[in-house]
């Protein structure tokens, strides 16, 4: 059984991947990963929960796989004040340096516009900066279904006609 794409027959969201304006509902783990890239600083528009939780795998299997090379090149045995390190421990450790800098604004973007998809305010993002309460309160904010009213976070040039009030 697969799971229904939400909301169904939505004229706000896509089915494309070239649409990169809508949120991608019942994305596969490589459109997810490519949007997250592409998306790079959008902090406008909402991203789907497939889109959010493939990307979330995706920084989760990137970062255990840093640990893992950091353990073996010797880069969590560094005692602290050592004169001597090895190269191996040093290249690795830049390497997950420039990884975490490179992801840190696309990570907060498509959060942000998980946010909106639930119909929440961006600035919700900011309950990272309470101590434990403050991520797990963001994390139960993503796990929210899509909710319609979030298109109101959408460029208005992207709605279809709406009818007016005669």
């Amino acid at each position: 059984m697969s799971d229904p794409v939400y909301p169904p027959n939505n004229p706000y969201a896509t089915s494309e991947t070239e649409n990169l304006s809508l949120p991608l509902y019942g994305a596969s783990f490589g459109e997810a990963v490519k949007r997250f890239f592409k998306k790079y600083a959008t902090f406008s528009g909402r991203a789907s929960l497939s889109e959010y939780w493939w990307v979330a795998l995706f920084n989760f299997i990137v970062g255990f796989v840093a640990v893992i090379a950091m353990f073996m090149s010797g880069a969590l045995d560094i005692e602290p004040g050592a004169v001597e390190v090895p190269t191996e421990a040093v290249v690795v450790e830049w390497l997950v340096n420039i990884y975490g800098l490179a992801t840190l604004i696309p990570t907060i973007s498509i959060t942000v516009r998980r946010l909106h998809d639930a119909n929440f305010s961006g600035w919700l993002y900011l309950l990272v900066l309470v101590p434990i309460l403050g991520a797990l309160a963001l994390l139960i904010l993503t796990l929210m279904p899509a909710n319609p009213v979030g298109t109101r976070f959408d460029k208005r040039e992207l709605w279809p006609e709406q009818p007016t009030a005669a």
